[in-house]
Order: structure tokens, then sequence, then C-alpha cells
């Protein structure tokens, strides 16, 4: 299944994947970047970001945790997740 992306900003994209394994967490995608990201609290969790994108995704989360939450929750049974805004 794809991953549907809910969110971009500054290059970055962000998306979950249906039925993951758990920590919730989320999927970052910039230039030749890749990363795993846990929502709760956000921390990276396989991959690699440079750090200005890592800090920019984790203000992001802090400011959309429910959402993300809310979220994960869809796409663990197999909803289409929701759009979250972009980091402004």
């Amino acid at each position: 299944m794809a991953k549907p992306e809910i969110s971009r900003f500054f290059g970055i994209i962000v998306a979950l994947l249906y039925n993951d394994h758990s920590p919730p967490h989320f999927h970052v995608r910039y230039g030749e970047h890749q990363a795993s990201v846990a929502i709760d609290p956000p921390a990276l969790l396989a991959g690699s970001l440079p750090p200005r994108a890592l800090g920019l995704v984790t203000e992001w989360a802090v400011l959309h945790r429910d959402e993300l939450l809310a979220n994960w929750e869809r796409a663990r049974a197999r909803q289409q997740p929701l759009p979250v805004a972009p980091l402004e």
C-alpha cells in the first residue's frame, strides 16, 4: 500500500503507513534523506535527517501531536489519514 502524505513544508514530506507497527510514528522524506519519527514524544526512530530538518519536524510534531495520534489510529484501521497543517 502507498504511504498517504499528510503534510508538506519546507521541502519536507510527511506520510503514514497503513497498519504500521508500534510505536506510533510517521515517515519523513527530505531530499535524499528518509526517517521514521515517533509521535509522542517526537524522536528519531530510524534513518537520518539534517539537524535543521529534524528540528522543524520535531517542532511540527509537538504542535500537531493530537492530530498525528488520531491519524495513526486511522491509518492502523486502514482509513485515509487526514491532512495536517504544515509548519509555517
